[in-house]
């Protein structure tokens, strides 16, 4: 059987949209890299049903939601919290699809947004969206609040909104 180049080249294109929607329902870049491999093995396997009237990235997702979802429940026991339940992980595989021709445009202008904060706030974000970060665990190691952390991440969250919303409404990353 021949595989259509469109199928190879659509294939190609989402690995990276693929890895991030897998990363953030299993957590770690490794088993996020393993999941891939599975959900790319059935695509592959797949391929006669490829429609490339249709958009592939959403039918993809599919793919790598169900991927995901049997990891999750294959290591439910070692990792010992259930990250997200299947309707979660439904509604975020229906709404990442939804999204797909902005998502690109999205996240170049918060790539570009993160950049303009300052430091401090680019570190308390990121040690925010670490695995198994806590804002009462921020707030402990920086002598503070957890309301205070609370409220500072709010303001650098609408900042970034504030921000992303500017970047594509002037066309930057159109």
């Amino acid at each position: 059987m021949t595989v259509p180049a469109e199928f190879v080249a659509q294939i190609t294109k989402c690995q990276r949209h693929l890895h991030a929607f897998i990363l953030s329902m299993v957590w770690n870049p490794a088993e996020a890299d393993d999941v891939l491999q599975e959900t790319n093995l059935a695509l592959w396997e797949k391929v006669t049903e490829f429609d490339s009237s249709r958009p592939f990235l959403p039918w993809a997702m599919r793919f790598a939601q169900f991927q995901a979802m049997a990891w999750l429940k294959r290591h439910r026991r070692q990792t010992e919290r259930f990250l997200f339940d299947d309707d979660l992980a439904k509604l975020l595989a229906d709404e990442a699809a939804m999204h797909e021709p902005a998502f690109d445009v999205r996240q170049h202008a918060l790539a570009s947004c993160l950049q303009k904060l300052p430091l401090e706030q680019r570190k308390l974000i990121a040690r925010r969206y670490e695995p198994r970060a806590s804002v009462n665990a921020m707030a402990e190691k920086a002598k503070t609040t957890a309301k205070a952390v609370s409220d500072k991440l709010r303001r650098i969250r609408h900042a970034l909104l504030e921000c992303i919303e500017k970047t594509i409404a002037e066309g930057e990353f159109a």
